[in-house]
């Protein structure tokens, strides 16, 4: 049987540094992050009786809004990575509810809409998505919800948009 020889002071020193809080509590981008994934579980499930989550409900409501929309200003409209994007798009393509097509002026660029399938399901998840906004709402308060969002939209992130605010 092996001897345990005293801890050091070193030792001791790194254990106790390993057991501190890192304070994330107090970290914006933790708090943010967390409350975003918070509601947006809230979304989705809400959203889940029509078979959408809150991204692809978003993206949808958004295309309501145009005819058709350039993948990157969807993107940029709804601000998701490209990337993420158009991996969501292929599957609201394959579900039926988009088409994608070359744009008739600029054959790089891609433009979405709306299928009547797509349409349908987005009248459909739109009371739902009410019944989210209202639930969300009545637990967390009608002028604290407004002063969350009117605050999260006037956050400064860099020094261009510190000047614009």
């Amino acid at each position: 049987m092996a001897q345990s020889r005293p801890v050091t002071e070193t030792e001791r020193a790194k254990v106790s540094s390993i057991n501190q809080p890192l304070g994330i509590d107090q970290c914006n981008c933790f708090a943010s992050r967390k409350a975003a994934r918070q509601i947006t579980r809230f979304y989705d499930a809400h959203l889940e009786p029509a078979g959408l989550r809150i991204t692809q409900f978003l993206t949808l409501a958004a295309l309501s809004e145009t005819e058709s929309v350039a993948v990157n200003a969807l993107a940029e409209r709804l601000d998701i990575e490209r990337t993420a994007m158009g991996k969501m798009l292929g599957f609201l393509e394959r579900d039926g509810l988009i088409t994608i097509h070359p744009s008739p002026v600029d054959g790089r660029s891609r433009l979405v809409g709306l299928t009547e399938k797509g349409r349908r399901q987005h009248a459909e998840a739109s009371p739902l998505w009410l019944k989210a906004q209202q639930r969300f709402e009545q637990l967390n308060g009608v002028e604290k919800v407004a002063a969350l969002r009117q605050g999260l939209f006037g956050m400064a992130f860099s020094d261009a948009t510190a000047a614009r605010a």
